[in-house]
This record gives structure tokens, C-alpha cells and sequence, in this order.
């Protein structure tokens, strides 16, 4: 007798633990840094998948890490950026999804990949303002933001206008983070609508939960003891790296 067993989302063994390893690297980088959370999920996923599915499994998880940590972040947060970003990033999402739904998994993944580059390389370029970013650059930067959470990314355009405008390390945090609630509620319920958040989508959360919040705590804990300037620079090479890996996979 042969005993069948179907895995979340199709996945074979080896995507599985290739999983398994990216969860828990993506929730401390984010716990630590307070961005790439999600584009490393997507991208890690889209060498092994179809990435799109991961975006709600990314949104549940990092609503349930920024209640883990919400105490430390209140004081250091604008909340009128985040409300800014907010109104141009909530048009924008239901329209960037709908046409990346309609792609084929090869061109998804080459989207997606294509896309965390071309974030992660203007990161690492060090591109910034001469000052502060008025209403309408945070506005074009939410509607940007928007389109980019259609597939998982929308912190990135975020974390290149906090980054040029030199804002302090835990008053970025605290913001991006706030501004990621708001994008995640909004997110959640059209991905819902697409057809993206199904029972496979909450087996995995279930799953990973516990890797995802040991991540974060761990990550949260060596913030408080180093501010990571330099590590960020890290961690946009390591988005390069993978983004890479992905397009190679759709590509060819």
C-alpha cells in the first residue's frame, strides 16, 4: 500500500527545505533591519515556485511580527509618511495585481526577480535627496509601492526613500513597519479577491509562524544592540543574488 501525500502548494521535498532555510534568514534580516522581509520570501520562492502564492503567506506573517515587536517601534514612527504612502499605494495595488495575475509562471517570476534587482541595485548605488521628500515624491513613491506589493515588494520603493533622505535608523524602522499594516490590511483582502489566499496559504503560515517569529525576535534583539547601517548593504546583495538565481530559472 502506498501512502500519497500532497504538499502545500505542489512543492516537492527539496523546495520544502530550501523554504524552510530562506523563512527564518528572511524574518531575522527583517526583524534586524526592518525591510526585505518580503522580497526575500518572494524571490527564495520564486526558485522553486510560481512566487505569487508566498505574497499573502509574506503579508499574514509579517502582520503577526510587527505585533510581536509593536511596544519598541511607537515612539520612532511619522505617521504622516505613512499615511501619505498609504493614499497613493491603495489605487495603485488592485490594478498592478490584476495584470500580474494574468501572466504565465515563467514571466511572473521573471517580473518579480527583474523588479527586487532593480530596487536593490539603486539601494546599493546610495542614490539620495539634498532634503526631505515633500508630499508629492511620498505620494508617487506610495502609488510606485502599490504596484510593486502586487507581487510581495512593496517595502522596497519605501526603503529607497527613507534610505536617499537619510532618515535614522529606528525612526525608518518604526515607519516602514507602520507602513506595512496598513499596506498588509489592504493587501490581504485583494490578493482574497484574485484568488491568491487559499487553505494552502494558511497551512504554510501555520507552519512557518514559529520560524518567522524566533527570526524576528532574534533579529529584533541584535538591533537594540547595533543599529544595522552596514548590514543593509548585505542584505541588498543578498536580493541581487537571489533575484539573479530567479531570472536565470525563468529565462532559461
Amino acid at each position: 500500500m502506498t501512502l500519497s501525500v500532497t504538499l502545500p502548494f505542489d512543492l516537492g521535498f527539496w523546495a520544502i527545505a530550501w523554504l524552510a532555510v530562506a523563512f527564518p534568514v528572511a524574518a531575522f534580516i527583517r526583524g534586524y533591519t526592518g525591510f526585505g522581509f518580503g522580497a526575500l520570501i518572494v524571490t527564495a520562492g520564486a526558485v522553486v515556485m510560481n512566487p505569487l502564492p508566498l505574497v499573502a503567506v509574506a503579508i499574514f506573517s509579517d502582520l503577526a511580527m510587527t505585533a510581536q515587536i509593536w511596544r519598541s517601534l511607537r515612539r520612532d514612527i511619522d505617521w504622516r509618511t505613512v499615511l501619505v504612502l498609504f493614499a497613493g499605494a491603495a489605487p495603485a495595488l488592485p490594478l498592478a495585481l490584476w495584470a500580474l495575475t494574468a501572466l504565465s509562471e515563467d514571466v511572473a517570476r521573471a517580473v518579480v526577480a527583474g523588479f527586487v534587482m532593480l530596487l536593490a541595485l539603486a539601494l546599493l548605488m546610495g542614490w539620495t535627496l539634498s532634503r526631505p521628500a515633500g508630499t508629492a515624491l511620498r505620494l508617487g513613491t506610495g502609488v510606485f509601492s502599490g504596484m510593486a506589493n502586487a507581487g510581495g515588494l512593496g517595502g522596497l520603493p519605501v526603503v529607497v526613500l527613507l534610505s536617499a533622505q537619510g532618515t535614522r535608523p529606528r525612526r525608518f524602522r518604526a515607519t516602514l513597519l507602520a507602513y506595512f499594516i496598513f499596506l498588509g490590511a489592504w493587501t490581504l483582502p485583494v490578493l482574497w479577491w484574485n484568488g491568491l489566499v487559499t487553505r494552502d496559504t494558511l497551512i504554510v503560515t501555520a507552519l512557518a509562524l514559529p520560524l518567522f517569529l524566533v527570526g524576528n525576535w532574534l533579529g529584533s534583539k541584535r538591533f537594540m544592540a547595533s543599529e544595522p547601517t552596514d548590514f543593509r548593504r548585505l542584505v541588498n546583495l543578498l536580493l541581487v543574488l537571489l533575484a539573479s538565481v530567479g531570472l536565470v530559472r525563468a529565462l532559461w
